[in-house]
């Protein structure tokens, strides 16, 4: 299934609807609208391109864990090294760290770009980006100097350490331990489920953000703290050193994102460093896990328009019956289904929903952007209350909106819509976890 990203409904968003220029220039960051447009034309061809043909076979493929290494679908690795080389990686990361400092409101309609494309291939380096914002925001300059540039440029990836086997949403039942060493950092001991992208062969370190207990912790989500635990140990010029002690145990076989690693990650007696204050680490997570709820609500939005686009695509060209009021092309041996009522109807419901999704998403990142570079307290203080509010909303309401899509979207396909070489069945079953993680 091909996909072009919407640049037109995009810019409208962008530009008649929020007036990203203005936003940029209260901002300060020195964007414009001819390298707004410039950057999302070349995200386009970028993921219309480069990503959106691998989302088929990665499908197919999956990936594979061989002594505890993991290989990612065919293709996966060269566009991933596109991705770094070409800046994407380092788009939305902290300017002194060698970030580009992109606005989210801008930076958010590539990311819907790269769901729509490939959603199993975006969720490597999506977890990245919060790795970041949590260390930025939490962690000492020591770990900052050393691991923030790395994660920035995309050389070395992130990934989230929450889940447990008997504690899910519930973190207050964790018990992976954290022991204090003499040198300052910790030997984590654990183990870990539903891991995305804990182990894979697309960057040359992975980091790991882990909750767990320290010896002393009190009960409850209280006693809970965040490590960073590398799975190669930096260097003191940076370069990846020993490997760490953990390992991927094992790797789901799941219904939907085949092409994303979803791992069990044992750590015994791994070496970590402590982000934030002890037994702060669920504050510190949730910096972490703001940005994976509204990244999700974005999957579940990109999963939509390319739903939308395959329907839509499906209609105009497929002959059936003839119209209501007689034949609308009579030069064919029947008429394009779109001609249909019920069809029409479905149709118009999916860019409805795809349409006013993009509008909120773009509201909830102006937000964002605000919270943290309005000039005045005030408008900060009050638009980060707006996002605290919103961000469960776009997570809750555009995964329920990209299954609904997607589902429609079988239905337009009719009995195509359930074979697999069409791709609509894939959008459904890859949608399905949206409303599932992060909450």
């Amino acid at each position: 299934m091909e996909y072009k990203a919407p640049l037109r409904d995009m810019r409208f968003v962008l530009h008649e609807l929020f007036d990203a220029t203005a936003h940029c220039e209260l901002l300060g960051n020195g964007l414009d609208r001819e390298l707004i447009d410039g950057v999302l034309e070349e995200a386009a061809r970028y993921t219309g391109g480069e990503i959106a043909p691998l989302n088929r076979n990665s499908d197919e493929e999956g990936v594979t864990l061989e002594n505890g290494e993991v290989k990612t679908p065919q293709g996966f690795v060269e566009a991933y090294q596109q991705y770094v080389d070409n800046g994407w990686a380092s788009m939305t990361g902290p300017s002194e760290y060698g970030g580009q400092g992109f606005p989210q409101l801008v930076a958010c309609n590539f990311h819907e770009m790269l769901m729509a494309a490939s959603l199993s291939f975006r969720i490597y380096s999506g977890l990245t980006e919060g790795a970041v914002l949590a260390l930025y925001k939490h962690g000492s300059d020591e770990l900052k100097n050393v691991y923030l540039a790395k994660l920035v440029s995309g050389q070395w990836s992130g990934t989230m350490c929450l889940t447990e086997p008997q504690a899910g949403t519930d973190l207050a039942l964790l018990r992976t331990k954290a022991e204090p060493q003499a040198d300052g950092s910790y030997r984590v001991s654990g183990s870990k489920i539903f891991i995305s992208g804990g182990e894979h062969d697309m960057s040359e370190n992975i980091v790991h953000l882990v909750l767990a207990r320290l010896l002393d912790a009190p009960a409850g989500v209280k006693g809970i703290s965040l490590l960073l635990v590398p799975k190669f140990i930096a260097n003191a010029d940076g370069t990846p050193g020993v490997r760490n002690a953990l390992s991927c145990g094992a790797i789901e076989h799941k219904m939907g994102i085949k092409g994303a690693a979803t791992c069990v990650m044992n750590f015994d007696g791994a070496t970590g460093w402590i982000v934030g204050e002890p037994n702060q680490g669920l504050a510190c997570m949730f910096t972490m896990m703001n940005d994976a709820r509204f990244q999700v609500g974005l999957q579940g939005l990109g999963i939509a328009e390319q739903a939308w686009q395959g329907s839509l695509a499906y209609a105009r060209e497929r002959l059936q019956s003839r119209g209501l009021a007689g034949a609308q092309y009579p030069d064919k041996p029947a008429d394009p289904i779109i001609v249909h009522p019920d069809v029409r109807r479905m149709l118009l419901t999916q860019k409805t929903l795809v349409e006013g999704s993009r509008m909120l998403a773009a509201y909830c990142a102006r937000q964002l952007d605000l919270e943290h570079g309005h000039p005045e307290p005030s408008y900060r203080k009050a638009a980060s209350k707006r996002a605290a509010l919103l961000i469960p909303i776009v997570k809750a309401f555009f995964t329920d909106m990209g299954q609904e899509v997607a589902s429609l979207g079988v239905q337009v396909y009719g009995g195509h819509g359930y074979i697999r070489e069409w791709g609509m069945e894939q959008l459904m079953r890859d949608s399905r976890i949206t409303q599932l993680y992060e909450g």
